[in-house]
């Protein structure tokens, strides 16, 4: 009688305490334990090779590995911390990368006397504003329209009126391509956040959106083992260089290779998503696709202006655009195929059109 008693009390107790110490549904949390495990074998396997002699393994190739193992506990902490707080915490954490990889490129790129009154709109209003729309989730989605509008129309402006016209054109398109793609393409990863998501038989996915959380998981692992991978295979199998005035690295046989890869990794890990196996294939192919494009655009913006990377904030992988270059590509592409196709207002989109739109990104 008394184990009757005290049984809906025990249940409630467990129940409070799951959603106080694991903020995420089930399938989010299976989706961390499992990235922490691989970690865990990755750095201790790091580790074995950084003891082994040199003359087994290259000492650089070590050392590489080592520094991207650390590189990666770096963000999926970064990244777990912002889930764990919530939505806003997640905004919030994304807006300051944001910030941050936004000053990178402007140090990157040369300004003028002229150009500092702007870059202050840019950097302290512009950009706060972005993510305080995407936080706000209002009912219009404001976050998609408002920035390129008054980015693209109050930037020239505010430099011409400092009465500056040496190379204008250049200094005001260089400000505008950095506002848009580390700032507002970024500002679509938070906001998967917000969709209310139904799966692939039509019904509700989440009732509190909580499992969006494992979708935003889901979309930054595949995008940055994404970029692994097209560097590996392009190592491996690589034979023709796509651009090799602007990255080396970058081969059709890699590219070709990581979509497959990603592709299968995109179905071994649906689960944690609302998509069917072989939607999340072709989703993570789309994805692996417009990393690439992040990367090679970003490279070919380092070429021109002379230096090998972005920064120096993150030990063996420079500066965070560096990292985030193909999430900054992927983000408005991911966001648009869940929404067109997953929130219930698909219906309403022809899907030739989208299909069109996907594929004229890439010719």
């Amino acid at each position: 009688m008394l184990f009757e008693t005290l049984h809906p009390f025990i249940l409630g107790f467990m129940e409070g305490t799951k959603k106080s110490f694991i903020p995420f549904d089930n399938r989010t949390a299976w989706l961390i334990a499992a990235v922490m495990i691989l970690l865990i074998i990755g750095s201790a396997v790091g580790e074995l090779l950084e003891r082994s002699s040199e003359e087994r393994f290259n000492s650089a190739v070590v050392r590489s590995f080592n520094q991207r193992i650390r590189s990666w506990w770096l963000m999926c902490a970064i990244l777990i911390a912002g889930l764990v707080i919530g939505p806003t915490g997640t905004v919030v954490l994304f807006g300051m990368i944001a910030f941050w990889a936004l000053r990178e490129f402007i140090t990157m790129t040369p300004t003028r006397r002229g150009d500092h009154r702007a870059l202050f709109w840019v950097l302290v209003i512009f950009t706060p504003l972005q993510f305080v729309l995407v936080g706000l989730n209002d009912e219009r989605q404001m976050f998609k329209v408002l920035l390129p509008i008054i980015a693209a129309l109050f930037v020239p402006m505010r430099i011409a009126l400092a009465n500056d016209e040496k190379r204008y054109l250049e200094r005001s398109a260089k400000i505008l391509i950095g506002i848009l793609i580390c700032v507002y393409a970024l500002s679509f990863a938070p906001a998967l956040l917000y969709l209310e998501i139904v799966d692939s038989s039509g019904n509700l996915w989440s009732e509190d959106q909580s499992a969006n959380k494992g979708l935003l998981f889901f979309f930054v692992l595949i995008t940055q083992l994404n970029d692994v991978m097209q560097f590996g295979w392009g190592k491996l199998i690589g034979r023709n260089v796509i651009a090799s005035r602007i990255n080396t690295s970058r081969t059709v046989e890699g590219v070709i290779a990581a979509a497959a890869s990603s592709a299968l990794l995109g179905a071994l890990f649906s689960w944690v998503t609302p998509f069917a196996f072989w939607q999340a294939a072709i989703i993570a192919v789309v994805v692996s696709l417009t990393g690439f494009a992040g990367g090679i655009t970003m490279s070919a913006i380092k070429r021109d202006r002379g230096v090998r990377d972005f920064g120096t904030l993150l030990q063996g992988h420079a500066g965070i655009l560096d990292r985030i270059d193909s999430l900054c590509f992927a983000a408005p592409v991911f966001f648009l195929v869940t929404e067109f196709f997953f929130t219930g207002h698909g219906t309403t989109v022809d899907t030739q059109a989208v299909v069109i739109w996907v594929t004229s990104f890439f010719i």
